[in-house]
């Protein structure tokens, strides 16, 4: 049977594809399952990963939850297993990046959004359709969604459940880039590879800084920083010989 989940590793770069081509890469207990177990890898793998891309094969991200899974009675370890595995994603000290071509719907959406950052294709297509089958969010939508893109914007997403095409996901903060359908792989590597060229003391630093921080208002989170912030590196985390001199 063939990995739901694949991992391939490149320059300090791992690559987690969701492998459900033939299913528009639809979430099933099953692939949480393997998804969550490639996490709790990464999170102990500090010194060999410094940046994570989370991808899906084929022609789509991810059509969302797998509603013919969720019909036939699959189900997941736990009832909150796959949004423990969301905030795991958020939580991985490395950054991450989410790859979206073709849809990235609903359940797919709750999950890039735990991506850091996010490169997309023109042919992406976001969408909250949540309340076309009289469901609610329990992955992050209503609290990820309106601090990526604001509340209005969230609310009219989730609200209408209407299709936002790659160019408005850039013009409304959603994804960091929109690129051509051929450049997306090369585009999001090239990010990849930029990040990790930095301290990765310095990157689990940031990520960790930024994420919580946002927990706070601005002195409050001034203070954190002052506080929380390891500082510079030293011995073998220190890094400094790989930087690019002017």
């Amino acid at each position: 049977m063939p990995e739901l989940v694949t991992r391939k590793d490149i320059d300090g770069i791992a690559i987690l594809s969701l492998n459900r081509p033939e299913a528009l890469n639809a979430l099933s207990p099953s692939l949480f399952v393997e998804l969550h177990d490639h996490v709790t890898e990464i999170y102990g793998e500090t010194e060999k990963v410094g940046c994570v891309i989370l991808r899906g094969e084929g022609r789509s991200f991810s059509a969302g939850n797998d509603l013919k899974a969720m019909q036939a009675g699959e189900k997941a370890p736990h009832p909150f297993f796959q949004a423990e595995t969301v905030e795991m994603i958020e939580g991985l000290p490395q950054p991450v990046i989410g790859e979206v071509q073709g849809h990235c719907y609903t359940g797919a959406l709750e999950l890039a959004l735990a991506c850091d950052l996010m490169v997309c294709s023109e042919n992406a297509k976001f969408a909250d359709t949540h309340g076309k089958w009289a469901l609610t969010p329990l992955w992050g939508m209503s609290q990820r969604l309106p601090r990526r893109i604001g509340a209005m914007n969230a609310k009219e997403m989730m609200f209408t459940g209407r299709v936002v095409s790659g160019a408005e996901a850039f013009e409304i903060g959603l994804v960091n880039k929109c690129v051509p359908d051929s450049d997306l792989s090369e585009a999001t590597l090239t990010m990849a590879r930029a990040i990790v060229e930095n301290s990765w003391h310095t990157l689990r630093a940031d990520k960790m800084l930024v994420n919580k921080g946002q927990d706070y208002g601005l002195k409050d989170g001034l203070m954190f920083e002052r506080e929380n912030s390891p500082g510079r590196a030293a011995g073998k985390e220190e890094r400094l010989s790989g930087f690019k001199k002017d």
